[in-house]
């Protein structure tokens, strides 16, 4: 039984993305949000909550403040996890969740200078993959590590479909018209948009009166609904909610993996304890 006004053939529950008509082609929706966090520790069950009640299939976040102690807890139910932990000190972080049922591999692009985290979302068939990076970028970030960026986005940037999104802590650029006072903004710009033709969508602030949070995409047509709104706990950042249409691989997995976050470990030991050694 399909909905009330669902020409797809879709239900109503359908689990895995949205199918869109486009002339005579399918492409699939995927719903995204990106967030930073400003530490992830007392926000984990308030996302899940998010993500669950939304349906998305991408989630990307910045200032994880992750360490291996989040090993456990940063897992989510029915998500592939890829992240980048700051190494050496507190702070820091990005990650990305996309539903187990997509068929995706983690990048080995750059170094440790940046805090970048790239993907491939496989496409079907011949159809094109498309490339998802996150990064944060510290306020105070100086011209070297800024560079070590632009060579990594110089290489992925050769990509058909690219989607880059993250905080880049540059409040004193204007979108609207393209410029910037600073130098290290003034180069940030010459690389997004007139070396890798970046297009940037958010138009909104995102903390306070500043827009920080950006997302990229080098391809027309590839992100639509934009749209900034709601923080995650207590972040003083905004979520940016958004889609990406694209013909993707789905992958089907019959391993069954048991998800020991859920468990009862009082009740595990309670039932040891009632077994006559």
């Amino acid at each position: 039984m399909t909905g009330e006004g669902d020409k797809t053939g879709l239900t109503r529950d359908e689990p895995r993305g949205t199918m869109l008509e486009l002339g005579v082609r399918q492409m699939t929706q995927l719903k995204c949000i990106y967030t930073s966090a400003r530490s992830m520790g007392n926000k984990q069950e308030e996302l899940e909550a998010i993500v669950q009640q939304a349906n998305y299939d991408l989630v990307a976040i910045t200032e994880t403040w992750w360490d291996h102690s989040h090993d456990w807890s940063a897992v989510m139910d029915g998500y592939k996890l890829f992240r980048r932990d700051r190494q050496g000190r507190k702070g820091g972080g990005v990650a990305l969740y996309i539903k187990d049922c997509f068929d995706v591999e983690e990048l080995g692009v750059g170094n440790d200078k940046v805090e970048c985290l790239w993907v491939r979302i496989r496409g079907k068939a011949c159809r094109g993959d498309i490339l998802v990076g996150v990064c944060y970028r510290l306020p105070n970030q100086d011209e070297e590590k800024d560079e070590a960026f632009y060579e990594q986005l110089a290489e992925v940037a050769r990509s058909p479909s690219l989607v880059l999104m993250g905080d880049f802590n540059f409040p004193d650029i204007c979108w609207k018209y393209n410029t910037a006072q600073r130098k290290q903004s003034r180069r940030f710009l010459e690389c997004m948009e007139d070396d890798s033709f970046l297009t940037q969508l958010v138009r909104e602030p995102t903390r306070g009166g500043a827009l920080l949070d950006l997302l990229f995409t080098n391809s027309e047509g590839l992100l639509g609904d934009v749209k900034a709104g709601d923080c995650l706990g207590q972040s003083d950042h905004e979520i940016v909610e958004f889609s990406i249409l694209g013909d993707v691989r789905r992958v089907t997995s019959k391993t069954a993996i048991l998800n020991f976050q859920r468990a009862d470990f009082d009740l595990f030991r309670t039932l040891v304890a009632r077994v006559p050694w």
